[in-house]
């Protein structure tokens, strides 16, 4: 089976409508395909629907966003009540920080030169509740400031660049305790990757398992060299828990993170599979999904 557990559509930063990422998924010979998008379950409804009409499998999750330490940290939450409150309401706080900062940021790049609008980048996230600092990547390319995202955030976005504006976050203990109590499974995205190789150590993965239950962890990814990824899947052995591979795909967003370039062995999505049903039943107030398996 190939399994890919983490990918995007244009409900967040991804530039694919669900039914054709769905589409694209199957005509990577896709077996089972997880929807993640930023801090959103939007685009649930129409994944399980056109994954069941291609016949592929379909794992509902959420990627929330985190700071520890000030550092970003990101969270994948598989099969969690989206309308269980706390957790909607953190969902909620974390989306509307995401959008009020588009001004901050346009003015930040104005005032270094660069040529761009709030309107031109509220253009570039139609249909989603989660704008976010791809889609002022996506506006700075469409008016030719830049040539791609990489760029974009290279030269303007990323942290401690001219255009880069903090947002608010939960700490990932929090998103942890409520992705469980929400029913869902959670696990850590890319912690060796980006700028989370300098909180996600060891040391504090495994206090996450210990005084939260984190479930597991994103190993096989485009950001983790082979070195990192055989150091991160003995972490998980030694630490008992899951380890997942995936593509983190955007679509036309990201180059280099195509759909199944990583994946996740069958045995340990069974693992998931089986944490969600203990989870879900030790959480009496959570209405959770259900994972669709053909």
């Amino acid at each position: 089976m190939r399994i890919d557990l983490h990918t995007h559509s244009n409900r967040s930063d991804g530039t694919d409508p669900v039914p054709v990422l769905m589409a694209h998924a199957q005509q990577a010979g896709l077996d089972v395909i997880a929807l993640t998008d930023h801090d959103t379950a939007d685009g649930w409804a129409d994944g399980r629907r056109a994954a069941e009409e291609l016949g592929i499998g379909f794992v509902p999750g959420i990627e929330i966003s985190c700071k520890l330490r000030g550092i970003s940290v990101h969270l994948l939450a598989y099969l969690p009540d989206p309308s269980y409150a706390e957790l909607a309401d953190e969902l909620r706080v974390i989306r509307d920080g995401r959008t009020d900062r588009i001004p901050s940021i346009v003015a930040r790049l104005n005032g270094i030169g660069v040529p761009l609008t709030v309107d031109e980048v509220l253009a570039q996230a139609t249909g989603t509740p989660s704008v976010g600092r791809p889609h002022v990547a996506d506006a700075l390319v469409a008016n030719g400031t830049v040539a791609n995202r990489s760029e974009a955030f290279d030269k303007y976005l990323a942290d401690g660049r001219a255009g880069h504006v903090s947002h608010y976050a939960i700490e990932p203990g929090r998103g942890i305790d409520l992705v469980r109590e929400a029913g869902g499974v959670p696990v850590i995205a890319h912690p060796w990757g980006r700028s989370s190789y300098k909180v996600m150590t060891e040391d504090t993965i495994g206090r996450l398992v210990q005084d939260h239950g984190l479930a597991g962890i994103e190993v096989d990814h485009q950001d983790h060299s082979p070195e990192s990824r055989e150091a991160l899947r003995a972490i998980a052995r030694n630490l008992g828990i899951i380890f997942t591979g995936s593509s983190d795909h955007h679509g036309a967003g990201k180059i280099d993170h195509d759909l199944g370039v990583n994946g996740t062995e069958p045995e340990q999505l069974e693992r998931l599979l089986e944490v969600a049903k203990t989870n879900a039943a030790a959480s009496a107030d959570a209405q959770v999904p259900e994972a669709y398996l053909p």
